[in-house]
C-alpha cells in the first residue's frame, strides 16, 4: 500500500504530466537543470513535512478553518526553505527568485494535504507526498535538460557539443510552452497505447474459455 501510494506520484498521476499541477513554476524555472533541481528538492521537502503535520493534526482542526491551517502549516515549512537558501545557497535563492515563497500557493501541495493527508494517516501521507515531490523533480529535471541542452548547449556550466549552435528560444518562455507540449503529447500518447493493450488483453481474456469450450 505504501509502495503504491509512493509510485502513483511518480507514474499514474505525475503533478505535471498527468495531473497537469504546477505549471506556473515547472515553465518559469526549467531554464537549466541546477534551477529544476533546487526547485524539485525545496517543493519536495515541503510536499513531505506539510502532509505529515496536516496528517497529525488532522483531527484537532476544525473543517470550517482547515484551509487556513493548511496554508499557515505549508508557510511555516516554505519559510524554514527560504531561510536555509539565503543561507547556504544564495545564488540558487536568487535564481529561483520570487518562486520559492510561491510555494506557499503551489497547487500540488495544498491539494495534497486537502485531499490525501487530512484523511490518511501519517505513513501513507508521507509517501504520498514524496512520491509527488519525485515526481515533481523528474518533471522539472527533464525540462531543465531539455531546455538547458537545445538552449544553451550546456549542463551545469559546461558545454557538452562543440561547434553545435544552440537555439536560444528554448531557455525563453515559448521554449517552455514548446518542451511542456511536446512531452504532454507525448506521455498522452503513451498512456493510449497501453490502455489499448490493456483492452485487448482484457477482450483476449474474456474471448479464451469460449475459443476453449469449441
Amino acid at each position: 500500500m505504501i509502495i503504491q501510494e509512493f509510485t502513483k506520484g511518480i507514474f499514474k498521476r505525475n503533478p505535471v504530466f498527468v495531473l497537469l499541477l504546477g505549471l506556473c513554476p515547472t515553465l518559469a524555472v526549467s531554464t537549466s537543470v541546477e534551477n529544476a533541481i533546487g526547485m524539485g528538492a525545496a517543493a519536495t521537502f515541503v510536499l513531505v513535512f506539510s502532509n505529515i503535520l496536516v496528517s497529525l493534526i488532522k483531527n484537532i482542526i476544525p473543517k470550517k478553518i482547515r484551509i487556513p491551517c493548511f496554508i499557515v502549516v505549508i508557510a511555516t515549512f516554505v519559510t524554514m526553505v527560504e531561510l536555509f537558501l539565503e543561507a547556504y545557497l544564495p545564488d540558487l535563492n536568487e535564481s529561483l527568485g520570487l518562486y520559492v515563497p510561491l510555494i506557499v500557493v503551489n497547487c500540488i501541495i495544498l491539494g495534497r494535504a486537502e485531499a490525501f493527508a487530512s484523511r490518511n494517516p501519517v505513513m501513507l501521507s508521507l509517501a504520498d507526498g514524496l512520491g509527488m515531490g519525485v515526481g515533481f523533480s523528474l518533471a522539472l529535471l527533464l525540462l531543465g535538460s531539455i531546455r538547458e541542452i537545445l538552449g544553451s548547449n550546456a549542463l551545469f556550466g559546461y558545454e557538452l557539443i562543440p561547434g553545435f549552435r544552440p537555439a536560444m528560444i528554448m531557455i525563453l518562455p515559448p521554449g517552455a510552452f514548446l518542451t511542456i507540449g511536446f512531452l504532454l503529447g507525448l506521455f498522452a500518447l503513451i498512456r493510449s497505447r497501453r490502455v489499448e493493450r490493456e483492452e485487448k488483453m482484457m477482450n483476449a481474456e474474456i474471448a479464451l474459455p469460449e475459443g476453449a469450450k469449441e
